[in-house]
């Protein structure tokens, strides 16, 4: 019961932050602002806001007796697959002398702890405590890799970690050199629809992610992911409209839904 309660807890919290970030900026990236505390090198700052969660979810899953499962092992695999590329490639991969403030960081970094205990906890100890089954299937059964959620869920997953890591590359090579401090408009891949392609990859990526646990905990993920990303994407499209107005007018870009919003 206190594991369902917590979890509610955290919609109701996501829910402040999506209204609150509708008014006030998380100022990080080209959105900086001096606000959220001193910085630090941007590159060390997001290894250690992300490092936290891939050790985490190492810790709970060596503690599980299910963590050999063929099922649970599975869904581990896939999203540690995503937070090795985060924490442990993405940010040395990061050009230019950008920084990010402390307040930034640490709130990272308490999310993803708090998410890591959501996810290790759900897949490897609760589902197994309420013998969790859909259709009569549970994790401890072979056949979830062939029901329709884990198919569409793992592609969905797929799409959106190929959109990411393309965005991600696009927007890394935008800028000259080190020293390039102006701002781009990225353009190709889903950048071609979108002004935060990146943000609908990971969108995706934990969509599809709830889509194949079919977990309460993978829904509030994905509604955390929601509500801090779709309001930064509308912050950064109306950056863009003011530094690039006339080529925003012409793209007639959305914001990070291709073709809606």
């Amino acid at each position: 019961m206190a594991f369902y309660i917590y979890l509610y807890v955290m919609i109701g919290v996501a829910a402040i932050v999506f209204a609150a970030l509708n008014f006030v900026n998380a100022g990080y990236g080209m959105l900086i602002s001096s606000k959220w505390g001193k910085t630090i090198n941007n590159k060390l700052a997001w290894f250690l806001m992300e490092f936290p969660i891939f050790l985490a979810m190492i810790v709970i899953w060596s503690a599980s007796p299910h963590r050999f499962s063929v099922v649970p092992f599975i869904f581990f695999l896939l999203f540690q697959m995503h937070y090795i590329q985060r924490s442990l490639i993405f940010p040395w991969l990061l050009k230019g002398q950008s920084k990010m403030p402390l307040g930034i960081m640490f709130m990272g970094i308490g999310f993803n702890v708090l998410n890591s205990m959501m996810q290790g906890y759900w897949i490897f100890f609760e589902s197994y405590n309420v013998n969790y089954t859909v259709f009569g299937i549970g994790y401890e059964d072979i056949e979830w890799l062939y029901s329709p959620q884990f198919i569409v869920g793992v592609i969905v997953f797929i799409v959106g970690y190929a959109i990411n890591l393309r965005s991600d590359y696009i927007i890394r090579h935008l800028r000259k050199d080190e020293n390039d401090t102006r701002h781009y408009l990225p353009k190709g891949g889903m950048f071609n629809y979108v002004t935060s392609a990146n943000y609908l990859g990971e969108l995706m990526e934990w969509l599809g992610f709830a889509i194949f646990t079919w977990s309460l905990s993978g829904l509030v993920f994905f509604i955390w992911t929601f509500a801090n990303l779709v309001p930064r994407a509308r912050a950064i499209y109306k950056k863009y409209n003011l530094e690039f107005a006339d080529e925003m007018k012409s793209k007639k870009l959305k914001r990070v839904f291709p073709f809606i919003y």
